[in-house]
């Protein structure tokens, strides 16, 4: 009698385990780290480097397409300097002197709640690639000739690249990256950038 009671009760809890890993497979988290700069152009340089936690949700699975919900916090650190003065028209008030103030090389610090949506191809088991849209709120704490200090929005179009091993998931991301204000404050003209990342994630 006791070894069936033992075996009912290995069974139980290498079912609940399984429920439980089944269950774990829906979410990871993660690190990453990337660099960029700015499309080339005349007006303005802007270089970025950036770090993000992250946090996958994966919502749906079908035979050829897994659909996941990412929210990723970031700080970025930007260097900016404007290149054309005449980009600071007469009609700014004091545009003499914003001219000169704009045209010094500047840090920017961005602080940034990041929520995206990925639409993943399993290629084998172990790889997959994926394309990513994502939209967040974001605090930047300098002004520019580009955009007012504050609040903002940073929007994120990418596709990428995974390799799984074990528990973990290696990631490659190319992106490019837009920030403005939406007109909520004085100047929205907003950077353009191009990155690529990097990330690890581990299966919760």
């Amino acid at each position: 009698m006791i070894p069936k009671r033992i075996f009912f009760i290995l069974l139980l809890s290498t079912v609940f385990q399984l429920q439980a890993q089944e269950k774990n497979d829906n979410y990871r988290l993660g690190i990453s780290y990337g660099f960029g700069s700015e499309f080339n152009n005349t007006d303005y340089t802007f270089t970025n480097h950036f770090y993000k936690a992250q946090f996958y949700w994966k919502i749906k699975e079908t035979k050829n397409f897994h659909y996941e919900i990412l929210i990723e916090p970031e700080i970025n650190f930007g260097k900016h300097q404007l290149l054309n003065l005449y980009f600071v028209k007469p009609e700014t008030p004091n545009f003499e002197q914003k001219r000169i103030e704009y045209m010094r090389l500047k840090n920017i610090h961005e602080y940034v709640l990041n929520f995206g949506f990925i639409v993943r191809k399993p290629i084998g088991k172990i790889c997959s690639c994926y394309v990513l849209g994502s939209i967040g709120p974001m605090i930047t704490d300098t002004e520019t000739e580009r955009m007012s200090k504050g609040f903002s929005f940073a929007d994120v179009f990418a596709l990428g690249f995974t390799i799984d091993y074990n528990k973990f998931r290696f990631d490659v991301r190319p992106n490019v990256r837009h920030v403005s204000n939406a007109g909520l404050g004085s100047s929205n003209a907003g950077y353009n950038t191009r990155n690529i990342e990097f990330g690890i994630s581990c299966r919760l």
